[in-house]
């Protein structure tokens, strides 16, 4: 079930049989940077089940993206409950293969999953979390967002949250 899409996407929940196509997305050198767990199909079904937790838990999380022309998974975007420096906040996440990388899938998902964010909570602020180093990453937040702030997260890590606050937020 398609739970947002755009014009060249599907959005849809990810399910057990997508463990391969999700590992793909994180297999080259810049996603291990970010996601050096995700090395093998074992953990790309513990990022699926954790994802099938919160579809149950929050009704979202991050769903597979399907490029509607070729049908195949090209990545994984939607919103999850974070902590970003002691504050709770509903992140837009989004990873894109590298073959699909630098076509604005990310940002085409990631405007979708905030719409569906502001249209089924009361969130007063969206987000998305970056690593300071993560330039690919920075650039779709900073076309997504409004404003940043940088924080100190939980393992001690410099990171910047892009966020959009409810009355700034205007849908596309």
């Amino acid at each position: 079930m398609a739970l947002a899409e755009t014009q060249r996407l599907t959005l849809r929940e990810m399910e057990r049989g997508d463990a391969v196509a999700i590992q793909s997305v994180f297999n080259d050198d810049y996603a291990h940077r970010f996601y050096p767990e995700m090395t093998n199909e074992a953990a790309a079904i513990e990022w699926i089940d954790r994802n099938r937790e919160r579809y149950q838990r929050d009704g979202f999380g991050l769903w597979a993206i399907i490029d509607k022309t070729s049908g195949a998974l090209i990545g994984d975007c939607g919103p999850t409950w974070q902590d970003a420096g002691g504050t709770r906040v509903l992140e837009i996440g989004y990873h894109i293969a590298s073959q699909w990388r630098g076509s604005g899938y990310a940002l085409e998902a990631a405007r979708a999953a905030m719409a569906f964010g502001f249209a089924r909570t009361t969130e007063p602020l969206i987000g998305s979390i970056v690593a300071t180093d993560n330039a690919s990453s920075a650039s779709v937040a900073r076309r997504l967002h409004h404003d940043v702030r940088s924080y100190v997260n939980a393992r001690g890590l410099d990171r910047f949250l892009f966020f959009t606050r409810r009355e700034r937020y205007v849908s596309s």
